[in-house]
């Protein structure tokens, strides 16, 4: 008796330490891995200053930029930029080689045939563009007329306006565009061109980045845009993130900074409808 009620005490002796190594007193099974932050790849034309561009260090910053990196903060994911064919961008969204469109993209209504927005974040005016002390007949759109103007291929609202409005370019000397403002502005320096109509955030930051090249005829030349942040049709929960994180960045003045930061103004406040 004594040899068997040995045996079944080291029997229980065995499945208590068994028991004890998956229990709390024992050695803890596996934790599942904490999940990764998921990567967030964002499309942009990286020659869009001041929105995207890459700067002398070769890296890509800009004001839509530093809103994307502080939005991805807030929602727990890293953001990749990757620069695209911005005429293309609607393929690259839809493909899914891209996660977001962020880079200066007016919301208009035949892209939101294929792209979902975010609530507008930004008001974005077109206006017209000269060399300094050159052309300064050039006070509207009217007086455009026999003139060598340009524009971004690709460039969304003032591309669709100029194109729809055939008497007025049907009056310029030549009607040309470029795959990139700068581009545009350069030849505009050099004499190439007449005149660029863009959006006013762009050839603003190039002239003061440019002092005493250019100048701007401030007058609104077709509607005034409004810049959103693109997301595939199907992908509403991201969207509501960046969203919320958007409004938070409103609310708690870090847009405004963002903003001074690129513009030396607070141009975020959107005009009441």
């Amino acid at each position: 008796m004594k040899k068997i009620f040995a045996v079944l005490l080291m029997a229980v002796m065995a499945i208590a330490a068994l028991t004890g190594c998956g229990g709390s007193g024992g050695q803890k099974a596996d934790a599942p891995k904490k999940e990764e932050a998921k990567k967030i790849v964002l499309g942009l034309d990286d020659n869009f200053p001041p929105m995207g561009f890459v700067d002398e260090n070769n890296k890509i910053v800009g004001f839509d930029i530093d809103l994307a990196t502080e939005a991805a903060k807030r929602i727990g994911g890293e953001v990749e930029f990757k620069p695209i064919d911005w005429a293309s961008k609607e393929a690259e969204l839809k493909s899914g080689r891209v996660d977001m469109l962020w880079n200066g993209l007016d919301i208009t209504p035949k892209r939101k045939e294929n792209i979902l927005f975010s609530d507008p974040y930004m008001n974005n005016r077109f206006i017209i563009f000269r060399a300094a002390g050159k052309n300064e007949d050039i006070k509207d759109e009217a007086s455009l007329a026999g003139k060598i103007v340009a524009t971004q291929s690709g460039g969304g609202t003032i591309e669709d306006y100029l194109d729809g409005k055939p008497e007025l370019t049907g009056k310029f000397k030549e009607f040309k565009k470029y795959q990139d403002y700068l581009s545009a502005f350069m030849d505009l320096e050099n004499g190439r061109i007449d005149a660029v109509v863009c959006d006013e955030i762009i050839g603003r930051y190039y002239i003061s980045k440019h002092p005493g090249k250019l100048e701007a005829v401030d007058v609104t030349v077709g509607p005034t845009a409004q810049f959103g942040v693109g997301f595939r049709k199907d992908d509403q929960a991201l969207r509501d993130k960046v969203q919320k994180a958007l409004d938070e960045m409103r609310k708690d003045g870090t847009m405004a900074k963002i903003s001074e930061k690129w513009f030396a103004a607070d141009i975020t406040k959107l005009d009441k409808k």
